[in-house]
């Protein structure tokens, strides 16, 4: 060597990834993302919309006959009393995780590739509590008592039974939803009123290239109606200091109000199994093992919607290779938790030498439910270690389909929870094989289209990704840092 000195280099030093890459700027970011909104809506958006509209109605036509005959038609027996809708629920609850996580926790951090992905996982979130609040709802068999579920006066001498942990979940998620609810469209507001503001632009475009006189009449009725529409949303934003500074002080406690949320309510979720004293349920692991894989689904989810959004509307500049990178990072860690945990619950099983706690397990493992034990391993275990690979990181196709692979297994790891432990209980006499009946399949299957109905209108009328936040973390506000 000499005596030549080697210049230490520090992790600060080193050139890190755009969070925006090829240096948009503000205007770009701004005609990029409204585009979405202002533009005319594409023959797919129709296509996927009728589709979406069409699966739905076979969860309106599954309840409806639900209510008319009573909720035997779920294919609720002894002793399988939680079927699909108890699954269901859980699994639509874990989906909703990853955007409250996002918003919240990674905005507390101060994590600044969120603001890419933020928007949509909030939406998600949203959409995803709509979608589980059903089953629950629809599973007392009487809908129209549900209202005994919340602390009303005693009128009629029927109180609810607050020591039941469904009852803690109504609370759990009403508050979750309310919350992400408040959350979701506080962070819309400067982008609500930024295309409020865009409305006259767009509309002496579309003025000028109408062709007859009731064109023109419809593009003077329809960019009314979207003036008062943004601007009711909007609540007045000018983009002062003033408004910023409250706007920023509100988020912060919001993401410090959420944050706990994020925690607790699939903590409470996994309270409906764990206080239970049933083989298989009743262990303390389940609160940290629901949560982990609730964020597992979400992120999974995310990357399900994100990619062909991505794709579809061009944004890789705003969503790029480090976003998703960061991803299916978390997807590698939050998997990793889970099988750690499948591997503790056999462990303890062993150790601590209960035989119906052992023969639960090896029951799951290598009994009549052995098929759906296994694609829960494939799926939640093996599926997420292909994210050590950068090259698979870096083919979007296969982080699109292993994203698919992660919510057939945690949807299987629900079914495998409930299910198995129930189907064969204390007594070798009540043992029985649960099957769904086409009432519960069309009713789960139906979700999805109402999910997917509900996204189809957010993207097409609300802010795709929340801009106001990009700007805020693009090289062009960046004082320092720009030339």
């Amino acid at each position: 060597m000499g005596n030549e000195v080697l210049e230490e280099v520090r992790p600060a030093d080193m050139p890190r990834r755009p969070i925006i890459e090829n240096d948009r700027n503000f205007s770009w970011i701004t005609r990029k993302v409204c585009g979405i909104v202002e533009g005319r809506t594409p023959m797919w958006w129709w296509v996927a919309f009728v589709i979406c509209a069409m699966i739905s109605s076979f969860t309106a036509v599954g309840l409806i006959y639900l209510v008319a005959t009573g909720t035997g038609v779920w294919g609720l027996r002894n002793p399988v009393f939680w079927g699909w809708a108890i699954v269901n629920f859980v699994f639509w609850i874990g989906i909703g995780h990853a955007g409250t996580l996002i918003s919240a926790i990674l905005c507390l951090l101060k994590q600044k590739w969120r603001t890419s992905i933020n928007r949509a996982a909030e939406a998600m979130t949203i959409f995803a509590v709509v979608c589980a609040g059903i089953f629950p709802l629809f599973h007392i068999g009487r809908v129209w008592f549900a209202w005994w579920l919340f602390p009303l006066p005693n009128a009629n001498a029927i109180w609810p039974n607050f020591r039941s942990p469904l009852e803690w979940d109504v609370f759990a998620v009403s508050t979750y939803g309310t919350v992400s609810v408040l959350f979701w469209y506080m962070g819309m507001i400067p982008d609500l009123a930024t295309i409020r503001d865009r409305v006259p632009m767009i509309f002496e475009e579309r003025l000028a290239q109408a062709k007859n006189g009731l064109q023109r009449a419809f593009e003077k009725f329809y960019f009314g109606f979207r003036k008062y529409f943004y601007g009711i949303l909007a609540m007045g934003w000018r983009g002062s200091n003033r408004h910023w500074s409250n706007y920023e002080m509100a988020y912060l406690l919001l993401a410090g109000l959420s944050t706990p949320l994020v925690l607790s309510v699939h903590t409470v979720v996994s309270f409906d199994f764990a206080v239970a004293n049933l083989p298989g349920w009743h262990t303390t692991i389940f609160p940290p093992y629901f949560v982990a894989g609730a964020i597992f689904s979400g992120f999974g989810m995310v990357l399900t919607l994100i990619l062909p959004l991505r794709a579809i509307f061009g944004l890789q500049d705003l969503i790029t290779q480090y976003h998703i990178d960061c991803m299916c990072k978390i997807c590698l860690a939050t998997g990793s938790m889970v099988g750690y945990a499948y591997g503790m619950e056999f462990f303890i099983a062993w150790y601590g030498a209960n035989p119906y706690e052992g023969f639960a397990f090896v029951n799951r493992a290598f009994g009549p439910y052995a098929w759906a034990y296994w694609i829960m391993i494939s799926c939640n275990v093996i599926t997420p270690q292909f994210f050590w690979f950068r090259k698979i990181r870096e083919n979007l196709w296969l982080v699109w389909i292993l994203s698919c692979f992660i919510n057939v297994g945690m949807w299987f790891e629900r079914f495998v929870i409930t299910v198995t432990s129930l189907a064969n209980d204390f007594l070798p006499g009540n043992w029985d094989y649960f099957s769904p009946t086409v009432v519960d399949i069309f009713t789960f299957f139906g979700t999805f289209g109402l999910f997917g109905v509900l996204f189809l209108l957010f993207i097409r009328f609300l802010p795709l990704l929340a801009f106001a936040e990009i700007k805020s973390v693009s090289r062009q506000a960046d004082v320092h840092g720009h030339h």
